[in-house]
């Protein structure tokens, strides 16, 4: 039980449905859903969906997401809804013109959006109200505007200077970030969305929508076709887990990089983490060893499922021993080689569970703040720069092709014991979000946290050459690691966000949200 003298946020017990997001509007329109008779997937749909209204900086229409899904007694599914590279693009070309990675706020970068068509597939096959109730709640927000939230507005200023050409008219203020509370429209997207539940998946591929996006990305010099947008096709897929402390970790499989948390938990398996302070330099010193390894193998063989071919070799026991030994207790390694993906990214996360315990647990992205900051002209749809998630080494899996999916840094989380789903959850914040389910999990199962307390923990990273340390660290833990080699520093951004929901035996849910992002967790 938290302390009560001190700040802090209670977590949210409810017995007939649940819901923890980002934003507290998305999370009771999610409740909302519920009570009129949806389902989980529906709640879940329909608050992702205006989570890109009321944080456009995370997420929208313009992007991917990955889903992971649950139902009492059957296995756990995965739906894949990343979107793939303009069948012309090549990586040969960005190599012939002098460049080493894929530029970020280029239409290059760009790769066609694959969440909609996800959400389209997951409320026809797991749904049971239909899309056009579930387009409802963002339709109405996007119309008659949404209040910016603190955090909201604290990103949309650090990243506003992405905005380009008519982004700038869709997402700025006579030219400058909103300030808190102001309204933010989106009529345009009100528009589309209104398409959508009149027309489905095809009002978004087709027609004036997509040609709206095309014409925007050819003007950039991009290659994207109309071919491209009609044949985006979200997968359903088979998760991958892993077992820590009698807990397993169900991760979705590449291009995504949850293999990467496996990985990581499998090699902090040899060292007695329970012992250790929980907020100790000891423990930050070891978790960021085995993360700088465990991103060093996802470096090398996450890519587009039909390229990765080492997984096997990525999750077997005798790989994180191997890795183990490699780690000094007593001197930093020196950081492994990066790619141009371990920069900062931006998403959103959101679980819900219903009364017949179906669980979902989803994520939805446009990678770095705005994306690639190249919206359309008429329905102001913001493209994500997924794409910079390749890279142009030649040969490599996930170097960039056309029709191929980029290597993913969004994954969504579950936890299973005994075959059964006891918590959904996920951990915002790009590269961070291995590192974040398996701190989060090492929280719960090594010191016997609650969920709630597991996410407020304070949280250390190993961000390339960098170790960002959050200011709930002790100065002289701090000075401890950088006495061990590290080059520490004290992020101006609190690394990631999280929620969970817990499915008690008892039949309780209990939902957990960070106080790091505006959300919350509702239930009822």
């Amino acid at each position: 039980m938290r302390d009560f003298h001190t700040p802090g946020r209670s977590a949210v017990f409810a017995e007939n449905g649940l819901c923890a997001t980002s934003h507290p509007l998305a999370a009771n329109a999610a409740i909302d859903i519920l009570k009129r008779g949806g389902n989980a997937m529906d709640a879940a749909i329909a608050g992702a969906i205006l989570l890109g209204i009321c944080e456009p900086q995370m997420t929208g229409l313009g992007g991917d997401c990955f889903v992971l899904y649950s139902r009492p007694g059957q296995p756990i599914k995965a739906m894949n809804g990343s979107g793939r590279a303009a069948a012309a693009a090549n990586a040969a070309d960005l190599r012939a013109r002098g460049l080493q990675t894929v530029p970020l706020n280029s239409a290059d970068a760009v790769t066609i959006p694959g969440a909609v068509d996800a959400f389209c597939r997951l409320s026809d096959s797991e749904g049971v109200i239909g899309l056009d109730a579930l387009l409802q709640p963002a339709i109405h927000y996007a119309e008659a505007g949404v209040p910016v939230a603190p955090r909201v507005a604290f990103d949309w200023a650090n990243d506003a200077d992405t905005l380009q050409g008519a982004a700038r008219k869709a997402y700025l203020f006579d030219g400058a970030a909103p300030k808190v509370g102001q309204m933010f429209r989106a009529p345009g997207q009100a528009e589309v969305l209104r398409r959508l539940a009149s027309d489905g998946r095809d009002a978004f591929y087709k027609g004036e929508v997509a040609d709206d996006m095309i014409a925007a990305l050819t003007a950039l010099g991009g290659k994207h076709s109309a071919d491209d947008f009609a044949a985006v096709a979200a997968t359903e897929t088979s998760p991958v887990s892993g077992s820590y402390k009698g807990v397993d970790l169900v991760e979705h499989p590449p291009n995504g990089q949850g293999a990467t948390a496996i990985l990581m938990l499998n090699i902090l398996k040899h060292f007695d983490i329970g012992s250790m302070d929980p907020l100790g330099a000891e423990r930050v010193h070891i978790e960021a060893e085995a993360a700088k390894l465990a991103y060093d193998a996802r470096n090398r063989f996450i890519a587009d499922p039909d390229f990765t071919s080492r997984l096997d070799h990525m999750l077997a026991p005798e790989t994180a021993l191997q890795l183990a030994k490699r780690i000094d207790p007593k001197t930093a390694m020196r950081a492994p080689a990066e790619i141009s993906e371990a920069v900062h990214k931006d998403t959103i996360y959101i679980t819900v569970v219903d009364k017949d315990r179906m669980a979902v647990s989803l994520i939805y992205s446009i990678f770095h703040g705005f994306g690639s900051g190249i919206a359309s002209e008429k329905f102001g749809i913001l493209l994500q720069n997924r794409g910079a998630g390749f890279t142009l080494e030649e040969g490599h899996p996930n170097e960039l092709a056309g029709g191929k999916r980029p290597m993913h840094t969004i994954i969504p989380g579950m936890l299973r014991k005994d075959q059964d789903v006891t918590m959904p959850f996920g951990v915002m914040g790009g590269a961070y979000q291995p590192n974040g389910h398996a701190r989060f999990l090492s929280n719960l199962t090594d010191f016997g946290m609650d969920p709630q307390s597991a996410i407020d923990m304070p949280r250390a990273f190993a961000d390339g050459a960098i170790l960002k340390v959050e200011r709930g660290y002790s100065d002289a833990v701090r000075q401890e690691l950088e006495n061990l080699g590290h080059e520490v520093v004290i992020p101006d951004t609190a690394i990631g966000g999280a929620q969970a929901i817990q499915i008690h035996e008892t039949g309780i849910l209990e939902g957990a949200s960070d106080a790091r992002k505006d959300g919350c967790a509702l239930g009822y």
